[in-house]
C-alpha cells in the first residue's frame, strides 16, 4: 500500500438492523486490495433499494463482501492489488462492488470498473453501475429485448425504471411504464417513456392492452412480483418474456401454468450481487462495448434525484423509502 494513504477511514455503518436512524459514522481500517482488485478513494456512492433491505436485516452481504452498504461507487484508483494493470493507478473510475461503497475508500475488482469520461461528472458516474449492469443483463441478456419490441416496466421513475427507459430508447425499444401518481407519470414521459400508466388511477393490464391495441408487449421487467405476476402475464404477447428483478410485492405468486404452456411464455429472474466475479467482469465487458459509447458521447446520463453527505446516509435511505424520488439518490463522500 502507498505510504501516503491513511491507516483508517470513515464509513456509514450500523450496530444492528433497523430504520434509517441506525446509521452512524464509524472509523474502520483502510481496506487492502487483493489479487485483481483496486482501492478506490470514493467520491460518490449510489444508494439503491438493496441497501435499504440490507439495513433492515433481510439482505446480508455475500461471503467475502464488505458488511458496509453500497453497491456502486465513483472515485480515483489509489492502490493496486496483485495482477492489476499499472495503468489503472490514478484513473477515475466507477465500479460495481459487492459492498463497502458507503465509505471513504472501497475495494473493487478491476474487471468491474469502467472509465469515467471527462464529460461525465463523478456524481453521475456513481449513479450508473448498479442500474446499468442490472438493466442490461435482465432486459437484453435474460429478456432478449430487440429493436422494434415493446416492454412494460414497473417503477418507471426509479433508478432501474429510468435506466430501462433510456436504454430502450437508445436501442429502438418502446417502453411503457407504471408509476404511482400523475406527477411521476409526467416525469417518466419527460425522461422518454412512450406511455406512462398511473397504477393508482387505472388498471395497468387494461391500459397496456389499450395502448398496444390488444396485442400486448414482448417483455415485462418486474420489480414487484407477488400478485403482480399473474397480471403481468396478461400483458404479454404469446411467446412473451417476464423477468423479475425484485420482490417488493412479496416472494410468492400464483399463476396458471396452463397459460404458460399454451402461450409459450418464458419466466426468468436474477439477482446481481451474489453472481461470480467472472460473470460480472464479462457483463462489464459487454456494457463497455455496447452501452458505454453512449455514455462517452453524452447520450446516456443517469436521472439524478438528490445527494446527501456520507454522514446523512440515514436521510438518503428515508428519502428512498418515502418513494418520492425521481431517479438516483447519491451520497457525497
Amino acid at each position: 500500500m502507498p505510504a501516503n494513504l491513511p491507516k483508517t477511514m470513515l464509513a456509514a455503518g450500523f450496530d444492528a438492523p433497523g430504520g434509517p436512524e441506525v446509521f452512524r459514522l464509524e472509523e474502520l481500517p483502510l481496506p487492502v486490495p487483493g489479487e485483481g482488485q483496486v482501492l478506490v478513494k470514493v467520491a460518490h456512492a449510489g444508494v439503491n433499494r438493496p441497501d435499504v433491505i440490507q439495513r433492515t436485516g433481510f439482505y446480508p452481504p455475500p461471503p467475502g463482501a464488505s458488511p458496509i452498504c453500497g453497491l456502486e461507487i465513483s472515485g480515483e484508483v489509489v492502490a493496486l492489488g496483485a495482477g492489476v494493470d499499472q495503468a489503472l493507478l490514478g484513473q477515475k473510475v466507477c465500479a460495481l462492488v459487492g459492498g463497502g461503497g458507503y465509505a471513504e475508500y472501497c475495494v473493487a475488482y478491476s474487471g468491474h470498473c469502467l472509465p469515467v469520461p471527462a464529460s461525465l461528472s463523478m456524481a453521475e458516474a456513481a449513479a450508473l453501475p448498479e442500474t446499468l449492469f442490472t438493466v442490461w443483463h435482465n432486459v437484453f441478456e435474460r429478456g432478449w429485448a430487440k429493436e422494434g419490441e415493446t416492454m412494460l416496466v414497473h417503477g418507471g421513475t426509479s433508478g432501474i425504471g429510468t435506466m430501462a427507459i433510456m436504454l430502450g430508447n437508445l436501442f429502438g425499444i418502446t417502453t411503457i411504464v407504471t408509476c404511482g401518481g400523475a406527477d411521476k407519470c409526467a416525469e417518466a414521459l419527460r425522461i422518454g417513456a412512450a406511455h406512462a400508466i398511473d397504477y393508482k388511477a387505472s388498471d395497468f393490464v387494461e391500459e397496456t392492452k389499450r395502448i398496444t391495441g390488444g396485442a400486448g408487449v414482448e417483455l415485462v421487467l418486474d420489480m414487484v412480483a407477488g400478485d403482480y405476476v399473474a397480471r403481468n402475464l396478461k400483458c404479454l404477447k404469446d411467446d412473451g418474456r417476464h423477468v423479475t428483478i425484485a420482490v417488493q410485492g412479496g416472494v410468492r405468486a400464483e399463476i396458471n401454468m396452463g397459460e404458460i404452456m399454451r402461450r409459450r411464455l418464458t419466466l426468468s429472474g436474477s439477482t446481481l450481487r451474489p453472481r461470480s466475479r467472472e460473470f460480472k467482469a464479462l457483463l462489464a465487458q459487454e456494457i463497455a462495448r455496447n452501452a458505454w459509447p453512449f455514455v462517452e458521447e453524452g447520450k446516456l446520463r443517469p436521472v439524478m434525484d438528490q445527494s446527501f453527505p456520507l454522514a446523512d446516509a440515514g436521510a438518503a435511505h428515508a428519502r428512498m423509502e418515502a418513494g418520492t424520488h425521481i431517479g438516483k439518490i447519491i451520497l457525497d463522500v
